[in-house]
């Protein structure tokens, strides 16, 4: 696999840079760009692919909404950015049941190209302060918690996913094959 560009969204979230580590470490370039960024600015980075990271509040999403609708990309989501595609295509979230951070069980439904090798269970690392609470009109549901139903989506046509968990924490199984995945998705865009 070639060597990718992968833009980090910094979404304020307190493992904005555990990401960009962990694509760096899977040999892969990755540059951090605030979530404010033109998307003709994005656009000129030249990047394979972006990933949305999480963040404390859909107010400080910035211009994620219009990138997920507006750049033909793949696009990773992460916890807030899985929440912003989700919100960003007509689907809902909400302030979740369970917050802060825990192990999560969650259950494959869908072993698609993005959560290859995960099924059937994985543990994951995840926070439920807020979370999707219906899927965007044709998004498929790929995976579900006791804690949440949506714990992962992708669109029904383009190379979009989200997911509720954060695979940069080295407490979530196989979240580097997460990334793995992801990259292949990019290398194949």
């Amino acid at each position: 696999m070639r060597k990718l560009k992968i833009l980090v969204i910094n979404n304020y979230g307190q493992f904005c840079h555990l990401i960009r580590r962990a694509v760096r470490d899977l040999d892969m370039e990755a540059k951090i760009v605030p979530n404010t960024t033109p998307i003709e600015a994005l656009l000129l980075e030249e990047p394979d692919g972006l990933i949305l990271s999480g963040g404390p509040d859909m107010e400080r999403a910035g211009l994620c909404f219009d990138y997920v609708k507006q750049i033909d990309l793949p696009i990773l989501g992460i916890c807030l950015g899985h929440q912003a595609i989700a919100r960003a295509y007509g689907g809902e979230t909400r302030t979740g049941q369970k917050g802060g951070y825990a192990a999560v069980e969650v259950e494959v439904l869908e072993e698609d190209e993005i959560l290859r090798g995960m099924a059937p269970k994985t543990l994951v690392w995840a926070s439920h302060a807020d979370e999707v609470l219906t899927l965007p009109k044709d998004f498929l549901q790929l995976a579900r918690s006791e804690i949440c139903e949506i714990e992962a989506m992708r669109h029904p046509t383009k190379p979009i996913y989200g997911v509720q968990w954060h695979p940069e924490v080295s407490h979530t199984e196989k979240g580097e094959e997460l990334f793995k995945n992801f990259f292949e998705v990019c290398e194949r865009f």
